[in-house]
C-alpha cells in the first residue's frame, strides 16, 4: 500500500498524529510521523523554510520510501507543497489538511489574512517565534477539554523564520496529485488560493465536519479520508 509521511502545523510534532498512524496501519500503509526541527523534541534547533522543505525530503530519502503520500497540515501545506514537486517519481499524491499552501515567492506571513505585519510583528517580539497556542485558540473547534489539554500542552514555540522566507517553487502546483481536507467547523470555504487549484482536474475537495485540529477532535474519521485519498476512492 501507500507510505503517509504526516506533517503536523504549527508549534506541533510527531506526536500530533498518535491517534492517527493506528488506523492507517491497520489499512496496510506505512506511517511516518516527523517532526520538523527547531519543533516538540527538536525544539532549540535553528530552521527556516527551506529546513523544513528539506526535513520532508530527508525523511523521505532516509527511510527509502515510495509511493509516498504527503500529508501537511496547516502551516505544513507550505513545505510538503514544496517537497512534493522534489521527490520526482517517489510521490504518489499529496494530502493539504486544512492548509496553505505554497505560492513561489510568497511566505506563510505574507498570506496571514489579516496582513503580515499582524503576524510578523508578534514574531518579532517573542524573540522570533511564533506563542504557541492557548485554549482560547481552540475554542468551536470539536475538541474535548482533554484534547485541548493535550494540543495546547504539547505545543511549542515556532521558528518564525519558517513563516517568514518564501517559498520555492519551480512549476505550478496544479500539476500534482492532490486532496484537499476543508474543516468546516474552521470555515465554510477554502480560500481563493486553494480555491483556484481546485479548478485543476489533479485536484479534489473532501470535506469534513470538525475543526481545525482532525487529528486530535475526529482522527478515525481523518485516517479513512487519507486511506481513501491513497486508493483513489
Amino acid at each position: 500500500m501507500s507510505e503517509f509521511v504526516l506533517v503536523a502545523g504549527a508549534w506541533l510534532g510527531s506526536w500530533a498524529w498518535d491517534e492517527v498512524v493506528p488506523g492507517l496501519r491497520a489499512a496496510g500503509h506505512g506511517a511516518h510521523p516527523l517532526t520538523l526541527t527547531g519543533l516538540a523534541e527538536k525544539k532549540g534547533i535553528a530552521a527556516g523554510q527551506q529546513t523544513h522543505v528539506q526535513d520532508i525530503v530527508d525523511e523521505v530519502e532516509r527511510l527509502g520510501l515510495r509511493d509516498v503520500v504527503l500529508v501537511g497540515h496547516s502551516y505544513s501545506g507550505i513545505p510538503v507543497g514544496q517537497a512534493a514537486e522534489r521527490l520526482g517519481d517517489r510521490l504518489a499524491h499529496v494530502v493539504f489538511v486544512d492548509s496553505s499552501v505554497p505560492a513561489d515567492g510568497e511566505s506563510f506571513a505574507s498570506a496571514w489574512w489579516e496582513g503580515p505585519e499582524k503576524l510578523e510583528t508578534p514574531i518579532r517580539e517573542n524573540g522570533g517565534f511564533w506563542a504557541p497556542l492557548t485554549a482560547a485558540d481552540c475554542e468551536g473547534q470539536d475538541l474535548t477539554a482533554e484534547q485541548t489539554a493535550r494540543l495546547v500542552g504539547g505545543s511549542t514555540p515556532h521558528p518564525g523564520a519558517t513563516l517568514t522566507e518564501p517559498a520555492v517553487l519551480t512549476r505550478p502546483l496544479g500539476g500534482l496529485p492532490v486532496t484537499y481536507v476543508k474543516c468546516l467547523l474552521d470555515g465554510d470555504e477554502p480560500g481563493a488560493d486553494v480555491a483556484e487549484l481546485l479548478n485543476s482536474e489533479h485536484w479534489r475537495l473532501v470535506t469534513i465536519e470538525t475543526g481545525h485540529w482532525p487529528m486530535f477532535s475526529r482522527p478515525g474519521e481523518l485516517a479513512a479520508i487519507l486511506h481513501r485519498a491513497a486508493v483513489g476512492d
